[in-house]
């Protein structure tokens, strides 16, 4: 399936190796693992906005993923995963995301979207997105 470009504005862009370990019995990344890919991309967006410490009183939980599996990603190689915002809640923020490969953007290997819930760690209770990621969202 081909990766046309995508008309959302990508908040990051996060190129990662696929490692030997990555790989189930089929000789292609585990499905699980793309769910630790977007993950990863993810946290380094938010760490570049300065959002996550293991002590911050607020902090974004997952509240839900969807992804569509749309090639076998194989070994060797590396990939490019793009984050692009699709909607901005008072609480909630829906990240969507595309893995290319990162030779050949044009080669699509899933694509989907997650919700994001900040919440007071202490209580649990959402509470409103912070200023800083409402703004990285808009730049």
């Amino acid at each position: 399936m081909s990766a046309d470009a995508d008309p959302r504005q990508v908040v990051a862009r996060v190129t990662l190796a696929v490692r030997w370990g990555d790989m189930d019995a089929f000789n292609h990344v585990n499905n699980a693992q793309y769910l630790r890919y977007l993950e990863e991309a993810r946290v380094q967006w938010l760490a570049s906005i300065d959002t996550i410490s293991a002590l911050a009183p607020v902090a974004p939980v997952l509240a839900a993923s969807h992804v569509n599996y749309r090639k076998p990603i194989e070994w060797p190689s590396e990939i490019v995963v793009e984050l692009f915002v699709e909607k901005l809640g008072n609480s909630s923020l829906t990240v969507g995301h595309r893995i290319v490969d990162a030779i050949d953007s044009s080669v699509l290997y899933s694509d989907g979207s997650v919700v994001m819930v900040w919440i007071d760690t202490q209580t649990g209770a959402s509470v409103p997105l912070p200023e800083n990621v409402r703004a990285a969202c808009s730049a």
